[in-house]
């Protein structure tokens, strides 16, 4: 493997395109430094040591690498283009007109692109507004003694909004260059440099206290495990054969020749983690607002924030098998793929095409569903469970989404570079 880095450096076309995509990998973590105006960079690392358990927003500071709690100019890093991007998938199901423009192509795509991108700005100003004003109100950092924001007038306070919607459209932008210019998405390449920042700082923390060394060769080993199992499954796939008949277009024959249609067990991928998370922070992020005696209150920082609790996990489990589903069943349409089949003269052996076609493809991808949510809530919960009882916490940056984005991220882009140096008549990573 060493060898073939090597040969995709010497390789002047892709050695351009690594090394673009590294540079701006640095830069994104520059921004996640760089202190927004008007916030007290001294007082902001004071009152992180001071919360270091508060795990308020703590999957939008994770996908930031850590900026958000700094407050910096990237603060909330590639979350809103996320949000954006699901939010325009979903009005796919309830908007036709979107739903046209995904069937129209290259042009379609690329106005949904620019919804996406006019969207993520929204998404920007209404979140980096949020976050100002639980930081002037001491959410952000609870029980902190200082002040992050000492000079809270409004033209600062609107500073801070611009500094921060015009870093997300920043962090647009590089994803975008690094997609075009580099290897690999770029979007998922900046949230995969995101979450591994974050890993040498954990397990650090890990080995410092007690029975260090123990329990960070314990977190290894499970961290090795779960990236193991996520690679086997993820590499996993079901083909479903495609024969496609001849067919005469003008003096010319076409068709004839066999394909398949792979479908993964995991087709949501991290998705159905990402909406359990968020919708099980919602009642801890009400709670915020609720006077902390009251019984409620109570109730649900119990059983409900805390990760440990029998309650939150049941809950994530029935919450990540549902938007397994659910996000499968909106990104594959088994009517759309018999009838894109039955139009270019595609069949599956032994069934008849169109109706009978989707009824089986549906058949089929309930199948795999099934054990893929499973085994997506499992891979969220099994290293929660094990830190818990290691003694190490539930919040660090090996979760389940985690592992899950590094590691697909890490195969996907290994596949491209892959596949570049075949293009070239090298041997590619695996022989």
């Amino acid at each position: 493997m060493l060898s073939a880095f090597a040969r995709a450096f010497r390789t002047p076309d892709l050695r351009r395109k690594l090394l673009f995509t590294i540079g701006m990998m640095v830069l994104f973590r520059v921004g996640s430094f760089l202190p927004t105006p008007g916030v007290s960079y001294p007082n902001v690392q004071v009152c992180i040591e001071q919360t270091a358990d508060n795990d308020l927003l703590g999957l939008v500071n994770l996908f930031s690498g850590g900026a958000l709690l700094q407050l910096s100019v990237f603060a909330l890093g590639i979350m809103p283009y996320i949000t954006a991007s699901i939010i325009i998938q979903l009005l796919r199901v309830v908007i036709p007109k979107f739903e046209e423009l995904h069937k129209e192509g290259q042009s379609g795509t690329a106005k949904l692109t620019q919804y996406t991108r006019y969207l993520t700005i929204g998404l920007a100003i209404l979140q980096s507004t949020t976050i100002i004003t639980f930081a002037r109100s001491g959410t952000l950092f609870q029980n902190c003694t200082v002040d992050v924001i000492p000079d809270d007038n409004p033209l600062t306070l609107l500073i801070m909004v611009i500094t921060m919607t015009a870093g997300t459209g920043l962090i647009m932008w590089f994803g975008e260059l690094i997609t075009e210019r580099g290897v690999g998405n770029g979007m998922s390449l900046l949230i995969f440099t995101s979450i591994a920042a974050s890993f040498p700082g954990a397990l650090w923390s890990i080995a410092g206290g007690n029975n260090g060394a123990g329990k960070f060769v314990a977190v290894l080993a499970i961290v090795v495990l779960i990236i193991g199992l996520v690679v086997f499954v993820e590499q996993s796939q079901r083909r479903i054969p495609v024969q496609y008949a001849k067919r005469m277009v003008g003096r010319r024959m076409y068709g004839g020749s066999s394909t398949y249609i792979p479908i993964k067990i995991n087709m949501a991928g991290v998705i159905p983690v990402i909406f359990a998370s968020s919708l099980l922070a919602v009642p801890t992020l009400i709670a915020q607002f609720g006077d902390a005696t009251a019984g409620w209150v109570q109730w649900i920082s119990v059983h409900v924030a805390d990760p440990s609790a029998p309650l939150h996990m049941a809950i994530y489990i029935v919450l990540i098998i549902f938007f397994c589903f659910f996000y499968t069943a909106i990104t594959f349409n088994p009517d759309e793929v018999a009838d894109n089949m039955k139009k270019y003269g595609g069949f599956i052996p032994g069934i008849r095409a169109g109706r009978p076609t989707a009824e089986y493809l549906d058949y089929v991808i309930t199948r795999i569903t099934t054990p893929g949510s499973i085994y997506l809530a499992l891979v969220a919960l099994i290293p929660m469970i094990a830190f818990i009882v290691l003694g190490v916490g539930a919040n660090i940056p090996f979760g389940g989404a985690s592992i899950l984005i590094v590691v697909g991220v890490g195969l996907e882009t290994v596949k491209q570079i892959e596949s570049q140096l075949q293009q070239r008549h090298y041997e590619g990573f695996l022989r």
